[in-house]
């Protein structure tokens, strides 16, 4: 039986909702992990397929075929990729910026926007940004803070209502946006991988299975939104709009926004030059 990762944020119930009701079934285990333990253990081989950082892809793309017609895009806000910051971002040169230990992808996205965007270079230092840790959240001193998923929806619906994280956080920049005004181009964060040696037809079997689950989940956004208010805290009028935000597919668009974020990784000297390679659609 095959190993699956998936990400227990609620930015992935669209694609798991069916098959974890049983409606669509997939012959393989789930194993759920943050994104950058998915990473890890896709990268050492451990999962069979998983949903990665788009990074973790182009980090290593000789080991990996993409599933086609997946992913985890925005084309303008995400809303969950978020940098809470106590100065203007092109004010925050030498400043200490907080960076999520979680995702690969939103750090490398950060970097890139101090660089040629915001044009100026802070101290990022990793820290821990789940919602477990958002009580411990001035323990560690910065100027800003990169945090994702289900506590940066959170943080980012209380702080529009107002209160604590209104005043601790005056700049609020959303990621998907910055690189929509950036380039025009919609952003990937994250992606579907078969490892290179996983048998192609289980692969598909997969995938299939995962197409029809998100399908599912895409018609029936409303039961899900109900399901991430009780587990995220955000209200489901918040997670709906999360979820209509969001875009689960991989089209000519999405692949162009990709193409270009690893380009601009290739120039930076931070992932090898590669291609995208697809396993054979379902």
């Amino acid at each position: 039986m095959l190993t699956v990762g998936r990400i227990p944020y609620i930015n992935c119930y669209p694609v798991y909702g069916g098959i974890d009701r049983g409606i669509v079934s997939m012959d393989a285990r789930l194993i759920d992990g943050i994104p950058t333990r998915l990473n890890r253990l896709m990268a050492n081989g451990e999962l069979d397929v998983s949903v990665v950082s788009a990074v973790e892809y182009a980090r290593d793309a000789k080991k990996y075929l993409l599933l086609p017609e997946l992913g985890i895009t925005s084309d303008g806000p995400v809303r969950s990729v978020m940098l809470f910051s106590r100065l203007d971002p092109s004010s925050l040169g030498g400043k200490r910026v907080l960076v999520s230990k979680s995702s690969m992808t939103s750090v490398a996205l950060l970097e890139l926007l101090f660089e040629h965007v915001w044009k100026c270079a802070p101290e990022f230092v990793l820290g821990d940004a789940e919602l477990a840790d958002l009580s411990r959240f001035n323990d560690d001193p910065h100027d800003a803070r990169l945090v994702i998923g289900d506590a940066a929806l959170r943080i980012a619906n209380e702080a529009n209502q107002g209160g604590m994280w209104s005043e601790r956080y005056p700049y609020r920049i959303d990621l998907g946006s910055a690189w929509k005004a950036w380039t025009g181009l919609p952003f990937v964060f994250a992606v579907w991988v078969a490892q290179r040696t996983t048998p192609v037809r289980s692969a598909m079997n997969v995938h299939g299975a995962l197409l029809a689950s998100r399908d599912w989940g895409l018609e029936h956004l409303d039961v899900l939104a109900a399901q991430a208010s009780l587990s995220s805290g955000v209200p489901r009028e918040a997670c709906a709009e999360y979820f209509a935000g969001l875009d689960y597919r991989l089209s000519y668009p999405h692949l162009a926004g990709l193409t270009e974020f690893f380009r601009r990784l290739v120039l930076a000297g931070r992932v090898p030059d590669g291609t995208l390679a697809f396993l054979p659609a379902a």
